[in-house]
């Protein structure tokens, strides 16, 4: 069986993601925001983009190129038709990172939202470890209980996500990224309205800090 988040509509996942109960596409396009303007960078690299929210915060005058790496092409598609005006800069690129981490190209900065759940520790340690970024900023999710998709309408939407998802916690994401010469460099947390929380979590390669 393949990836389910191929066959997961991106209308059903932003509509989702977007209601009040849950309010996680309006959390992540304001830290997102954030993100990009953190650190003085010029290339930018998101994992698991999917529609391209938060995309109207890129500052086109800052960056010389955005990568957006995702595993769902129809997403890639509708994300370039919503952002013509940084057809300069962004290019997408459709990859599975659990066997494709060798296509990925150098980025400044690695976001990565909601995403590491999905790939699991070693495989996002293979990834960065292929890109070689100088800052990291991800966000991980933090529940109230074991549900990691919250209750709503949409929900049986995302019935097959349990087969590809990792127990994520911030402790052993930064003993990981430790693990190959990442620092942590900073913690922020984001209250949602369902009790769970966003944590955003920032490393810097420790090489780069001694330059």
């Amino acid at each position: 069986m393949g990836n389910p988040w191929k066959k997961i509509n991106l209308s059903d996942y932003e509509s989702h993601m977007c209601l009040d109960s849950v309010y996680q596409l309006q959390t992540m396009n304001q830290m997102m925001k954030e993100q990009f303007n953190a650190y003085c960078i010029q290339s930018l690299m998101i994992l698991g983009i999917a529609g391209g929210n938060g995309l109207e915060h890129i500052d086109i005058q800052k960056f010389n190129k955005i990568y957006g790496i995702d595993i769902n092409e129809d997403y890639l598609n509708i994300c370039n038709q919503r952002y013509p005006m940084l057809k300069s800069i962004l290019e997408t690129k459709c990859l599975d990172l659990t066997s494709q981490t060798n296509q990925l190209p150098y980025a400044d900065l690695v976001v990565a939202n909601l995403f590491i759940e999905y790939l699991g520790y070693e495989c996002f340690q293979k990834a960065i470890t292929h890109i070689k970024p100088k800052y990291i900023s991800c966000a991980i999710q933090v529940n109230v209980d074991n549900s990691f998709v919250s209750n709503s309408p949409y929900i049986s939407v995302f019935d097959h996500l349990e087969e590809v998802l990792h127990s994520i916690d911030q402790p052993m994401l930064t003993k990981a990224m430790h693990d190959i010469n990442y620092l942590e460099n900073g913690v922020f947390e984001s209250k949602l309205p369902n009790g769970k929380k966003l944590v955003r979590i920032d490393y810097v390669c420790q090489s780069f800090i001694h330059q």
